[in-house]
């Protein structure tokens, strides 16, 4: 009797193992899941649009302003592996915003540094804010099922398909991405934009040390500080919002219902 307890004590600590292990495998399966999987390439792919799209419009202009160090470097291509940053991408997937590797830049082939160093600065967001309206004028077409013309009404009910919804956060990302990179902190555009209305020692001293600002930002923003003071929600999630019903309701005013 007692060695029979034993088997039968044995028997329930293995299946106690097994229920365990299939919680385990449960719960991989769930992490690796094929909705989780959707909702991180609904994010990530129009990532690597915005970020190829914004790099190449830095380099693009810098090359037609007379420097070629970009074309040189083979960053004139539409291929993001060439751009990509990994925690600048993780950062887009997980809080809607981040950054992409720098196109490198050499001022000193320009005639005219400072103005055209920041042009080529603002190049980058301005080829966002113009794809996003494009993006925006296609996301407009996608019919509804009553017969309108908006793939707004998808996204509202919540049963958007995968196009649908990816091109929505195509638009979103690069609105996202846009206003970001106009912050004046250092390396990201709007401080090269701000820093040409310095006079030259001071210019040039700022932009001596300008890779140092990316820690600070990066630490800024996992202090918390940013978004405790709700300091993202009025330079990032505000404009974005009202610049995203702003171009909708452009097309809404041209495209015929």
């Amino acid at each position: 009797m007692a060695k029979k307890a034993q088997v039968d004590c044995r028997d329930r600590v293995s299946g106690g193992c097994l229920n365990s292990k299939e919680q385990d495998l449960n719960w991989f399966s769930d992490l690796f899941s094929l909705d989780m999987i959707k909702n991180v390439l609904i994010i990530a792919i129009p990532a690597l649009i915005c970020i190829t799209v914004h790099e190449l419009a830095h380099g693009f202009t810098a090359y037609k302003l007379g420097d070629n160090t970009a074309k040189e470097m083979g960053r004139l291509t539409l291929n993001p592996i060439r751009h990509i940053d990994i925690i600048g991408l993780l950062m887009i997937i997980a809080v809607g915003f981040g950054w992409a590797k720098p196109v490198p830049v050499n001022m000193d082939n320009f005639k005219h540094p400072k103005a055209y160093m920041a042009v080529t600065s603002l190049a980058g967001p301005l080829s966002n804010l113009i794809l996003a309206v494009i993006v925006l004028l296609i996301f407009m077409l996608i019919p509804e099922p009553s017969g309108g013309i908006t793939g707004l009404w998808h996204i509202i009910q919540g049963d958007a398909s995968v196009l649908t919804s990816m091109i929505f956060r195509l638009a979103m990302i690069n609105i996202a991405l846009a206003f970001f990179n106009l912050i004046p902190i250092p390396p990201l555009d709007g401080s090269k934009v701000l820093f040409s209305l310095l006079p030259e020692k001071q210019y040039y001293f700022l932009m001596r040390y300008e890779r140092y600002g990316m820690i600070l930002l990066v630490m800024l923003i996992l202090s918390g500080i940013l978004f405790d003071f709700d300091i993202f929600g009025v330079i990032i999630t505000r404009p974005v919002i009202v610049t995203l019903n702003g171009i909708i309701e452009f097309w809404h005013g041209i495209i015929p219902v």
